[in-house]
């Protein structure tokens, strides 16, 4: 796989990000992209409960219009059968659980992570979390095959404390896990060194993408989407939607869901008139 080291790596604030829409075809340069998005916050809105961050009709239809001309993978947090549930289109590659499990047409399925092995410790983990913060308002853990969830978000201000507090002291009794950050959740994932950026370059090499016709675009608005821009800053495009509290390794930004939607359309049309021309 195509990488770059971490000591290479260049990052600034969100705020110095110049917005994508105004480089469009500066981005292509006479080659064929390979969309990679994230979903929460970028094909839908944050919401309170991870089950309300339903797709809208208007941005199936882009993705499926933007699919029929480019290969199209969505990378989430989410379990692969959720987020594909969601989406609903059968002609893009989804990347579940940070990449540890894919799928996508033709009956393509793989989990090139190897976690298979720590899933009883997630079933453990889970239980022992869903017992120990039962008694903190707010708090929600959300079961994934390969990754649990422990959102904050309706947590008050002066038990978020708490909620981390129990998370790392349950990662010290397994170490066969870790943390994982995300915006308002605490995520204990599988301790490997596997991630959305290592997915991106699997799925490029697996595609037969990773050749110098084709740029990769990641669009993603979380830190853990960091790993793909950072995976991908030398061979293709981060495009950050909105801003998270660290330093991103993205080239360009995007203010919002619309935003997206408004420039994947863009993508779209400038696709086919490369491909009509």
């Amino acid at each position: 796989m195509t990488n770059i080291s971490r000591t290479e790596i260049q990052k600034r604030e969100a705020s110095e990000l110049p917005s994508v829409s105004n480089h469009l075809s500066k981005l292509l340069e006479n080659k064929k992209p390979a969309v990679f998005l994230d979903y929460d916050g970028c094909l839908t809105p944050i919401v309170k409960q991870p089950e309300m961050a339903v797709l809208s009709p208007d941005m199936r239809d882009v993705l499926a219009k933007l699919a029929a001309v480019c290969p199209v993978a969505i990378v989430s947090g989410r379990d692969r059968q959720n987020v594909q549930q969601l989406v609903q289109l059968d002609n893009l590659y989804y990347a579940g659980s940070h990449g540890f499990d894919i799928s996508g047409p033709d009956g393509m399925h793989s989990e090139p992570g190897g976690a298979a092995e720590i899933l009883p410790i997630l079933d453990a983990v889970d239980k022992i979390l869903k017992d120990e913060l039962k008694e903190v308002h707010g708090a929600l853990v959300e079961r994934k095959r390969y990754a649990i969830a422990v959102h904050f978000r309706n947590v008050a201000d002066e038990q978020v404390t708490i909620v981390e507090q129990v998370v790392d002291a349950v990662l010290s009794r397994f170490p066969q896990l870790k943390k994982g950050l995300g915006k308002k959740i605490y995520e204990l994932k599988p301790n490997l060194a596997w991630h959305k950026g290592e997915a991106v370059l699997w799925l490029l090499d697996t595609l037969h993408l990773n050749k110098p016709e084709v740029v990769p675009i990641y669009i993603g608005d979380d830190i853990t989407d960091e790993d793909a821009f950072a995976s991908l800053q030398e061979i293709g495009v981060g495009i950050l939607v909105g801003a998270h509290e660290n330093k991103t390794a993205a080239s360009y930004s995007l203010q919002d869901v619309e935003e997206v939607k408004v420039f994947l359309q863009k993508l779209t049309e400038l696709v086919k008139s490369d491909q009509e021309a």
